[in-house]
């Protein structure tokens, strides 16, 4: 009689010991929808423990989201997958990610500043550092798109004003909302975020596109500056 298996960990399953019709590519290849997360892991991954590794890396980061965010060499140093199937694995998630982030702006509309967090507030908070992004509006404030703009710093000094306006005025907007981030930090505004947001309103006011509101991104949280009464009349 075999001894029970009491660990809490899931058994792990070298590849090379399933039959043919349970590899990953092959299950993948039948039915890409009926696939689990570990079997579309191992798919990327590939080789004879490509179901272990892809265990272990659920086991340590808890998601593919989880898993996106970190470096090829972080998940070479946590699971011991090669380098070049770390980078197969993030180029594949961040597909995904693109897929499903094109899906949301097509349906878009943005009417409170929990309709801007809901787009933009994951991708924002994974960057090391500040950038300010634009997000265009037509009439019913459906989404036009998002124009990344600047990446460092985001003062009145870098911060061109022309510049935050040149995709709203070739794509018909008629309103904008600007975000940015505070990387893992407050998202309390600061002295400079004022004066970027008090000088794009009053540019704005002169091509007649509405600035609907300024929200930064920190710390998992996020201030919207027309919530806070700080966005100018």
């Amino acid at each position: 009689m075999h001894p029970l298996n009491l660990s809490s960990e899931p058994t792990k399953v070298r590849e090379d010991y399933l039959p043919p019709s349970e590899h990953p590519l092959r299950r993948v290849a039948e039915s890409p929808a009926g696939c689990n997360t570990v079997e579309l892991l191992a798919a990327q991954i590939g080789g004879v423990q490509a179901i272990e590794i892809a265990q272990s890396l659920l086991v340590q980061f808890g998601s593919p989201a989880a898993i996106s965010i970190h470096s090829p060499e972080d998940l070479v140093v946590y699971t011991g997958i090669s380098r070049r199937a770390a980078i197969r694995l993030l180029a594949a998630l961040e597909l995904g990610r693109r897929i499903l982030q094109a899906d949301k702006e097509q349906a878009a509309f943005i009417h409170h500043p929990a309709d801007v967090a809901s787009l933009v507030q994951y991708d924002l908070e994974r960057l090391e550092q500040e950038e300010l992004w634009v997000l265009l509006l037509n009439t019913r404030h459906r989404l036009l798109g998002i124009d990344h703009l600047y990446r460092g710093s985001v003062n009145c000094s870098q911060v061109r004003v022309g510049e935050v306006f040149r995709s709203a005025i070739r794509r018909n907007a008629v309103a904008i909302v600007i975000t940015h981030n505070h990387p893992g930090a407050d998202p309390s505004p600061s002295p400079d975020d004022l004066g970027v947001t008090r000088a794009i309103a009053a540019a704005g006011k002169q091509l007649e596109i509405d600035l609907l509101d300024h929200l930064i991104f920190g710390g998992g949280r996020y201030v919207s500056l027309k919530e806070r009464g700080l966005l100018p009349g």
